[in-house]
């Protein structure tokens, strides 16, 4: 027997959410769109690269892709054609908290796409020449990484606020540590973090709720409850290494990228934070591009993000700028700052950011792809379902004055970390 959940209604009467937890504590969740001929379907750990020690530090991310390299059922080949054949596509993703694999297909390939994903899942086979093969694969990705400064500064960034946690892991890992990695080591990760409650399946578009259980339960019927697992450690983050850090490197553009610990995914001001940030360096009309790159032309790529784990956050702005203008530019970037803490946010730009974040969101709703995505990481997060009209409302609900209060909480350069990289 399964526990099922009520049904949601989300956006419209014709398209409804349901969850449904199968005996083995496994928890499928869908979206039904009747008036789409697609299906988005993803199998979601819960486990990413702050799961991992450091010796570990790689382990989610490689598996991932070592998932792809042969099963007992299919060669590599055959799984590169398993859903393209039939105009799909197959792909995987790790996160610091999550690793997903998923797949696009028409609604009538959907047992087909089922088939493959937990084909990946649960037997691969992990042949050690395929990891001889895969570690120069995934060492070639990290040095294509290290040679791109604007993605890489963000590894530093965080390895700055988190210098004693796991958060503070790039989720690559390390060449060291890929060298190391043998087939036992994937093994026994599969063992500790992929049983049934560590696991969602999640599926959006033009899906029977009970076929999709049907399917779940027949494809992980032989999962059963793990008897120990390891736990995610919360909390204890450690003090962030606060202050300017530089290195130089053969650039020919300096690099910044500064900010704090931000909020978790459940704290009461996110969405105060979300409408900050995209005011503040989410856009073309953002104040940041408006200011560093419209008025003044010191960089093509400024912003600012926001990411919420768990139970912490982060907070960063970017800037590339010649090497000559990087006092300039955070300077700039500093008089935004103060201004959205001193300065109380006009009507007229609150409202219009409050419908920027609108749009994006209810643009995303035509693809299959986003909304399966929300589904399995709202599971993970909140084991419910966020509807969209939730977020909307709560997002119309936050004042000026919540902005403020963000601002002055979070938004201080005298505790932020910073790393610039300047051209050698």
């Amino acid at each position: 027997m399964a526990y099922r959940a009520n049904p949601v209604p989300t956006q419209r009467a014709d398209a409804h959410y349901e969850k449904t937890v199968l005996d083995n504590g496994l928890r499928v969740v869908s979206e039904t769109i009747p008036y789409v001929r697609s299906i988005s379907l993803g199998v979601w750990a819960n486990v990413g690269s702050r799961d991992e020690t450091e010796p570990q530090n790689g382990i989610s991310h490689f598996l991932e892709h070592m998932a792809f390299k042969g099963t007992r059922n299919r060669s590599v080949k055959e799984i590169a054609q398993s859903l393209e054949s039939v105009g799909g596509y197959l792909n995987a993703f790790t996160t610091k908290e999550q690793t997903c694999f998923y797949a696009r297909v028409l609604d009538q390939h959907v047992k087909k796409a089922m088939d493959v994903l937990t084909d990946l899942i649960l037997n691969a086979t992990f042949d050690q020449a395929e990891v001889e093969k895969e570690k120069l694969v995934v060492i070639e990705e990290l040095k294509n990484v290290e040679d791109n400064p604007d993605d890489i500064i963000h590894d530093y960034f965080e390895k700055a606020l988190f210098p004693a946690h796991s958060l503070g892991f790039p989720i690559i890992g390390t060449e060291a540590n890929l060298r190391r990695f043998q087939r036992d080591d994937l093994r026994q990760h599969v063992r500790m973090h992929y049983h049934p409650s560590n696991l969602v399946v999640a599926a959006a578009g033009n899906i029977d709720h009970q076929m999709l259980v049907r399917l779940s339960e027949r494809a992980f019927r032989r999962l059963r409850p793990a008897r120990s697992s390891a736990k995610r450690m919360v909390g204890l983050l450690g003090s962030p290494r606060r202050g300017v850090t530089e290195y130089t490197r053969p650039i020919s553009q300096a690099h910044v990228c500064l900010g704090t610990i931000g909020y978790s995914i459940k704290h009461k001001d996110r969405y105060a934070l979300m409408v900050m940030n995209t005011l503040l360096g989410e856009g073309m009309s953002s104040r940041l591009y408006q200011s560093i790159r419209e008025r003044y032309g010191l960089a093509y790529a400024v912003y600012s993000y926001a990411h919420m784990f768990c139970d912490t956050g982060v907070f960063g702005a970017y800037v590339g700028t010649d090497r000559n203008k990087v006092d300039d530019s955070l300077d700039l970037i500093y008089r935004e700052l103060k201004k959205l803490r001193t300065k109380p946010i006009p009507h007229a730009e609150l409202d219009r950011t409050k419908s920027q974040i609108k749009g994006t969101m209810m643009l995303g709703l035509e693809s299959m792809s986003n909304r399966m995505m929300r589904l399995g990481s709202s599971e993970l997060y909140f084991e419910s379902f966020q509807s969209v009209d939730t977020i909307l409302k709560r997002v119309d609900a936050v004042t000026a004055e919540a902005i403020t209060r963000v601002a002055c909480d979070l938004l201080d350069e005298r505790r932020f970390s910073t790393i610039i990289f300047r051209p050698s």
